[in-house]
């Protein structure tokens, strides 16, 4: 691709193909990326999640086209050569396995897997049998490791992409047992190379650098005194230019020189001192060209070369790789303390020119790296580069350091460091425990954080263990080390020998292949009402695979189409006297500055409601919150709308106004409250005075705090809103209740109902999030819209939907409980706050919820003082299973700390707590139902068998005894999940040739709605076969929710929607039936499912096991193997349903998904994706069926237990009592917390006891020397 420069080199005309098609597009702003491209200027679509596509650039040297993906959000238009379609074989393989759900991750995620099958295509591997490819089934899994995904848990999407290697074939849960391995493959769509791809004629010319891309330093040169002495050119260096997505740039460059095709830049040199490698050569080619086989060098070369490469795999995600360079990663971590890998792990490798081949030395090298994602896609706590050459003594008492080079970066220092007064204290050194412990001392001592470093004690202590995993092996090495150094005697060391080998070998990745997860899933089908029940492909999955689905932002925007991006407070209460913008050339570009003084007369500033209260859409005079919307931009562009907002200055007074409420203390003094309806607030159960004074123990006023948790759906809040005649607005909109924004949209503009029309096609993630916070975003365009009488737009980016959108609802709880010596408990007293933020949102249902999961056990006497707090932060609204998940959380900490106190297996006080259906009946009185539907006792003891629990259990003992730096816990825990249906509509109507329409109130949102719909359709109809015999199936169309088609259409939430959707188009189908038997009657039918009150409110049951593994060095927690029994009746569609894998999405909670904000209340997530991280593909290795996502807590009990283990061997080697072993385990349980329970000084406090021990075995070996008179021959 090429360009001609004009007007002084700022604007280009550039010429690519986009799947074969040649665009050519004249005056390009030079920052346009290729996502915006693709979203505004084709008609080919993609987005944040499928933002991944495949470029292929001309290699003049082969002659031929080279492929790999990269990020289009991070790749600027001007770069580009060709994008290209992935392989059909690729989507289809994500339809063999139900791998799709909101399906805006989808397309990507076939981008990510295309790349890693070209890349295996190049490898010399053996040809495939046919049909498959040449990948691996760990390189299958690695290929998405930089996607991310929020609904399926990756099982099937990790099963799908196995399938294409020839060594697996992935688990089908669908495929019948016994099946052969050829009738397996021929259900899989085969895979076929492509081969080499010649360029295209048309592209030969662009190959030549022009204007912005030098192709010699002389014509960079050159660039640079053209530009000098100009005050009107600004100009940015770039070659893959992703340090875009980490730093947000707001000033905006007039040029951007590309430097990629300077030939000096982008040599790769290979000679006996090494390998050269240049700065524009891109981190994928480097991790190439270190892991080639070559015999030019010493193969300790070879293996540090290895290592390098090894480590770079873990930097960002394999899109980014392709295009990030080495260079560029260097020049950041050099002039914006970028968090650098390549620069720590060269840093360490350092001078390795004189490479010894006599055999007398030996040079190892390692890195490390500690980060929430184990295989990259997140920035490292800490890494460490670790170089050293040593040799034996010739005394034959050890293992002699001669030099080393220990590197450390992440460190919260401003760049990659040399730990120099510890590489000089070890060189000479012969090692043993007391020279380890006094570098860990030096260490710590010279190597610090600087002030303002986050988590500064966890950075340090993984520095020691680091250090430690790096030479604590050589303390003990049998060859050449005395195993007694301190006292020169080989068996008084009470750590066997396999003990140290086998925690060490554990510390070695190379060893241990990565991921190679697996999962099955039992189900048993039923054909009684075919086809519900079968397990048949989501509907629309193929348009989502291909990334021809259309969501909101996917509708082409109509003539005139403006954007619009918030402005919102960073104040939590304060007066506003105005708002000016910073930068002199926004204003240029905006349209209109709305506020709440643009309400039409008649309307309300009002931008959501529920039936508890509503929020306005701006703040009035007075913020009463940071995040609240303030003012609505409206500009040409997405991106100039984005930048007004970013440079609007909001001007503040503080003056004669009460303090802002920030706490849900502050509120309950300042009784700041928001009332419950007496029909949510649940009924206490039991006397509490009498199981008290039954109780043989009691645990006082114990605190759980629980903070909150971000959706992170992959689509962000979007809506566009077009004016229509007479008055009308059309409004489309990504949300779980257009009914409501309906109405809200209504309100705020004065006009009536009928004027609103709100449709909905899918949504790309939702989990509550896109209910009552989706109504503010398509309120503002619609008012916006009606303001302009153009249509508005927009797409939220993700650090203002961060702020703005509240989240899960944080909580104080205080509890007290009796028990009696056997574990039983006999009475629970709970004192909960929940913080509620701005309004009400929702939040009065949290006490029903909260109080219905926590009923799970037999507390005996259960009472509670439930309060709702308003307070002056963002609103919190619905998040999957709300409240739920908060109050299954607090029945297992009970029950642990009650476990705790008796010294009591938690599992055993979990089982004496189980319900009986008598007391069952006591805590859900009529959704208990009948003797014979309480099955969890049934399935609690099928799940011991099953997964092997009491096997498993001592199992896990024996390993817990035998290694020191590795813990493993299991938990065992139940569920009882109250459901509640409601009211939903739905219309069917039969058309002329026999094919079917059918509308329902409930969004397809990836539970596959619209599918189980098709389904139950098709079955209801089967007696009179519209328009034939054909299959029903394809006669059916789910069509968009519309709110002027389908009213009272209600939210789409609680995980009910599809049940009593599929119940209402029964019913529709039903009418249509009975009317067919006469002639002259409508064809279209529409009906309102009520439920009746017997089965309104049902009980769902269910257990899991899950078992992990912890690494006390850096507080890595792994899991390894998930069990879950769940009793869901007959599933609408087995296929859609366990691809919903609620266990690991709701991991982020309990593990993973860190919320902190300022003082003020504002979100710390300035980095938005980049600092907060959801559940990966890498955090799991085995999962079985369809949990809900209560289960989750399970992960997080196995987690305390290994900590327990941990606690009790730290105590152990400080010689402290270990009876008492209760502590709080903080939710989420992230790598820092468990670290810190672990010991930040684990390693000192072991090599302190190790020496001791030695010290003692001395002094009793000199004991025997003396009664003996010789010594001891052993």
């Amino acid at each position: 691709m090429g360009g001609k420069q004009q007007h002084g080199g700022t604007r280009h005309s550039v010429v690519f193909a986009v799947n074969g098609e040649k665009f050519e597009v004249s005056s390009v702003d030079p920052s346009t990326t290729l996502l915006e491209f693709l979203r505004y200027h084709t008609r080919f679509k993609s987005g944040c999640g499928a933002c991944v596509v495949l470029l292929s650039k001309y290699n003049p040297e082969l002659d031929q086209l080279e492929d790999f993906t990269i990020s289009s959000c991070l790749t600027l238009l001007c770069s580009v050569l060709e994008i290209a379609r992935q392989d059909p074989p690729i989507t289809k393989g994500l339809l063999a396995f139900p791998a799709s759900q909101c399906g805006f991750c989808t397309p990507g995620m076939c981008m990510s897997l295309f790349s890693a099958l070209v890349d295996a295509e190049k490898t010399h591997r053996p040809e495939p049998p046919p049909g498959l490819s040449k990948l691996t089934i760990s390189e299958a899994e690695k290929a998405i490791a930089g996607n991310l995904c929020r609904c399926t848990g990756y099982r099937p999407i990790a099963d799908a992409c196995k399938s294409f290697a020839a060594d697996d074939l992935g688990i089908n849960s669908f495929w019948a047992k016994g099946e052969s391995k050829e009738v397996k493959i021929s259900r899989l769509p085969p895979y076929k190379c492509n081969g080499e791809r010649k360029a295209p004629l048309q592209c030969f010319w662009m190959l030549k650098g022009v204007g912005t891309s030098p192709v010699s330093v002389q014509e960079l040169q050159n660039l640079f005194e053209s530009n000098v002495g100009s005050n009107q050119i600004t100009s940015k260096l770039v070659a893959g230019n992703t340090g875009m997505g980490y730093y947000k740039e707001v000033e905006h460059y007039d040029q951007y020189i590309d430097i990629r095709y300077i030939p000096e830049l982008s040599v790769i040199r290979r000679d006996q001192t090494g390998i050269e490698i240049g700065a524009t050569v891109t981190i994928s080619k480097a991790i190439e060209v270190l892991k080639e086989e070559t015999k030019e060098f010493h193969p300790e070369a070879v293996m540090v070369f290895k290592k390098i490469a090894g480590h770079m795999e873990k930097i960002a995600s394999r899109f980014i790789r392709n295009s990030a360079s080495v260079g560029g990663n260097l020049v950041m971590a050099q002039r914006k303390h970028f968090p650098s890998d390549v620069a720590t792990i060269l840093l360490g490798a350092g001078a390795m020119v004189n490479m010894r081949k006599d055999g007398l030395f030996v040079l190892l090298f390692e890195t490390y790296r500690a980060a929430p994602r184990p295989l990259g896609n997140a920035l490292p706590h800490l890494n460490a580069a670790f170089l050293a050459e040593v040799s034996p003594c010739k005394t034959g008492d050890g293992i002699r350091v001669n030099n080393c080079q220990l590197a450390f970066g992440a460190f919260g220092t401003k760049h990659a460091i040399r730990a120099r007064r510890v590489e000089e204290f070890l060189t000479g050194k012969v090692l043993n425990f007391g020279v380890l412990y006094e570098a860990i001392k030096l260490l710590r001592d010279s190597v610090v954080p600087e002030d303002g470093t986050s988590i500064p004690a966890y950075r340090s202590s993984l520095a020691v263990g680091f250090l430690y995993e790096f030479f604590g092996s050589l303390t003990e090495m049998k060859n050449g080390i005395s195993r007694d150094w301190l006292c020169g005697y080989s068996n008084n060391v009470s750590l066997k020998d396999s003990h140290v080998q086998q925690n060490h070998e554990q510390f070695d990745e190379s060893k241990v292949p990565t991921l190679l997860s697996s999962a099955e899933q039992v189900v048993q089908l039923s054909r009684e009402y075919y086809p519900v029940g079968e397990p048949i492909t989501k509907s629309g999955a193929a348009l989502q695979a291909s990334g021809e689905a259309i969501y909101v932002d996917d509708i082409p925007s109509p003539i005139n189409c403006l954007y619009g991006a918030f402005i919102y407070s960073t104040k939590p209460l304060a007066r506003i006297k105005g708002i000016e913008f910073k930068s002199e050339s926004v204003p240029d570009v905006v349209t209109a500055l709305l506020s709440y003084k643009d309400i039409p007369e008649g309307g309300q500033n009002i931008g959501s409601k529920t039936i508890f209260g509503s929020e306005p859409l701006f703040a009035d005079e007075h913020t009463r919150c940071a995040g609240q919307p303030v003012a609505f931009v409206v500009a040409d562009s997405q991106k100039n709308a984005d930048r007004a907002a970013d440079v609007a200055v909001v001007d503040y007074e503080m003056g004669n106004l009460e303090p802002p409420i920030l706490s849900v203390e502050e509120a309950v003094d300042r009784s700041s409250l928001f009332e419950v309806p007496s029909f949510l607030y649940p009924k206490p159960v039991g006397d509490i005075s009498k199981g008290m004074n039954e109780a043989d123990h009691r645990i006082l006023a114990a605190e759980i705090k629980l903070g909150s948790q971000y959706y992170f759906y992959m689509e962000t809040q979007t809506a566009l809103a077009v004016p229509d005649e007479d008055n009308c607005l059309v409004v489309y909109s990504s949300i779980q209740c257009p009914e409501s924004a309906h109405a809200t949209i209504a309100r705020c503009l004065g006009i009536p109902e009928h004027n609103v029309r709100v449709i909905t096609r899918r949504v790309g993630g939702a989990f509550g999030g896109k209910a009552i916070k989706a109504m503010p975003v398509a309120t503002a365009c619609a008012l916006a819209a009606y303001k302009l009488c153009r249509p508005v737009r927009i797409y939220v980016k993700r650090k203002t939907d961060m702020i703005m959108v509240g989240g899960r609802h944080p909580m104080k709880i205080t509890y007290s409980v009796g028990f009696k010596s056997n574990g039983k408990i006999t009475a629970l007293q709970l004192n909960i706050l929940i913080d509620a933020g701005l309004s009400p949102d929702v939040s009065p249902i949290m006490p029903s919820n909260m109080i219905g999961a926590l009923k799970k056990y037999d507390w005996g006497a259960l009472h509670f003082d439930i309060k709702v707090c308003r307070t002056n932060l963002p609103s919190r609204s619905a998040m999957r299973a709300p409240g739920e998940v908060q109050g299954s959380f607090i029945a297992e900490a009970v029950i642990e700390h009650v476990a705790s106190t008796l010294s009591m297996e938690v599992d055993f006080v979990r089982n004496i707590n189980l319900h009986t259906h008598k007391s069952l009946n006591l805590f859900y009185e009529s959704s208990a139902g009948e003797y014979a539907e309480y099955t969890l006792p049934l399935i609690w003891d099928k799940l011991a068998v099953s997964s092997s629990f009491n096997q498993r259990t001592e199992m896990i003992k024996e390993f817990n005894r035998s290694n020191l730096w590795r813990k493993k816990g299991v938990c065992r825990l139940p569920i009882v999940h109250e459901v509640t249906l409601r009211s939903t509509p739905g219309k069917v109507s039969i058309l002329s040739d026999g094919s079917v329409v059918v509308e329902v109130g409930g969004i397809e949102m990836g539970q596959g709605l619209w599918t189980k719909v098709k389904q139950m359709a098709a079955f209801a109809l089967s007696s009179i076969k519209c328009g034939g015999t054909g299959n029903l199936l394809e006669k059916v169309r789910v069509v968009q929710a519309d709110t002027l088609s389908v009213i009272q259409g209600g939210f789409t939430a609680g995980s009910t929607t599809s049940e009593a959707s599929c119940q209402v188009v029964r019913d529709c189908c039903n009418i249509l039936v009975e009317r067919l038997t006469l002639l002259r009657e409508s064809l279209s039918a529409s009906s309102l499912y009520l439920p009746d009150f017997t089965s309104m409110k049902y009980l769902n049951y269910g257990a899991a096991v899950s078992e992990v593994s912890i690494n006390l060095l850096t507080g890595e927690t792994t899991i390894v193997q998930s069990d879950i029994i769940y009793d869901c009746g007959q599933s609408l569609n087995p296929a859609v349903d366990l691809g919903q894998d609620l266990l690991f999405r709701e991991l982020g909670f309990s593990m993973l998904e860190e919320y902190p904000t300022n003082s003020d209340g504002v979100s710390w997530f300035q980095k938005a994706h980049r600092t907060y991280k959801i559940p990966h593909w890498t955090h799991t290795l085995h999962t079985s069926g369809e949990p809900p996502l209560l289960l989750a807590v399970s992960v997080h009990c196995a987690t305390r237990a290994a900590i327990r283990e941990a606690w009790k061997q730290l105590l152990s080697w400080s010689q402290l009592d270990q009876s008492d072993l209760t502590f709080d385990l903080e939710v989420p349980a992230t790598m820092q917390v468990v670290k810190e329970l672990c010991g930040l000084d684990s390693v000192e406090k072991y090599l302190q006891w190790r020496m001791a021990e030695s010290k003692r075995a001395c002094h009793q070996r000199d004991g025997l020397y003396q009664s003996d008179g010789n010594p001891s021959t052993n």
